[in-house]
């Protein structure tokens, strides 16, 4: 699933070469790829058709484009394997080519979708605490690198929970853009073992953590993004490089880059946590 620094470089390229330009048709060739839009693909395309994109945004993983239409968003969800490809028209249209949309520059914007869990619809904007959101993402926190992001905020929401910090990192509602690559990471540096109570935590060190989730995000964005298979690239198709700089995720039984301990690998909600036995150590059972 990618997460923030991926979105953000696909919302970079869209920013670069789809906004300013008129859609001229829209064409949808898979039904799954609209089922969020209610109304259905032709809905959608005739109410996009003529549009001018006005922006490409972001807030945690979600994206969407806005239009000269002011109460209209395009929202993506990218899903597992979205990808939002700017091509020449000519250009021979991808096998997982779902959606196509036509601009005036000559340039097709193409939604590819190997794996279909992700999709387009459109939604109304709605504001939230100063911000012009569409509707499905009003509930999303701010992230890390939003230029109004309330660290100190955050600080006082995670002290109030007896929940893991990992699985509060993950939740959406309370910081977004934070998946499993990036909170590892993020632990690993602020060397915090992902079970501890975010209760326990002190406010410095949950500073910390903040502080070092925005800085792994920042250096993943610089090199493009974390890309694990083929499947996540930016709209020129271009794969990140940032899985090579990883400290803990995905490097079990590796040395840790700190102290030299093997990393170890332990399940959590479905998936895997990585984390050095030695500069984050596990939290001591709770008594009751």
């Amino acid at each position: 699933m990618p997460e923030l620094p991926e979105v953000e470089v696909v919302r970079r390229g869209l920013a670069e070469h789809v906004v300013g330009h008129v859609v001229e048709s829209v064409t949808v060739t898979h039904p799954r790829s609209v089922r969020r839009h209610l109304e259905g693909a032709a809905d959608l395309a005739a109410r996009m058709t003529g549009l001018r994109v006005a922006a490409a945004e972001r807030r945690g993983k979600y994206l969407w484009l806005t239009f000269d239409d002011p109460d209209t968003a395009l929202v993506v969800h990218l899903g597992m394997s979205g990808q939002m490809l700017v091509q020449p028209a000519d250009t021979p249209v991808e096998k997982h080519a779902h959606i196509l949309a036509t601009l005036d520059d000559g340039t097709q914007l193409r939604f590819v979708d190997q794996r279909t869990f992700g999709g387009w619809a459109l939604a109304p904007l709605v504001t939230v605490e100063g911000t012009l959101l569409p509707e499905p993402v009003a509930h999303i926190a701010r992230d890390p690198l939003d230029p109004l992001f309330d660290s100190e905020s955050v600080v006082s929401t995670l002290r109030t929970k007896d929940s893991e910090i990992k699985r509060l990192l993950l939740d959406q509602s309370v910081v977004s853009g934070i998946g499993n690559i990036y909170a590892d990471e993020s632990l690993w540096r602020a060397k915090i073992h992902g079970n501890r109570p975010a209760s326990g935590l002190t406010r410095p060190a949950l500073r910390t953590l903040l502080a070092e989730v925005g800085v792994v995000m920042g250096e993943a964005l610089a090199a493009g993004g974390t890309s694990f298979d083929a499947l996540y690239v930016n709209v020129n198709g271009q794969s990140g490089y940032f899985e090579r700089s990883l400290a803990v995720y995905g490097r079990e039984d590796e040395p840790c880059r700190r102290c030299g301990a093997a990393i170890r690998r332990e399940r959590f909600m479905n998936r895997s946590s990585y984390s050095c036995p030695r500069c984050q150590p596990k939290p001591r059972p709770r008594t009751h």
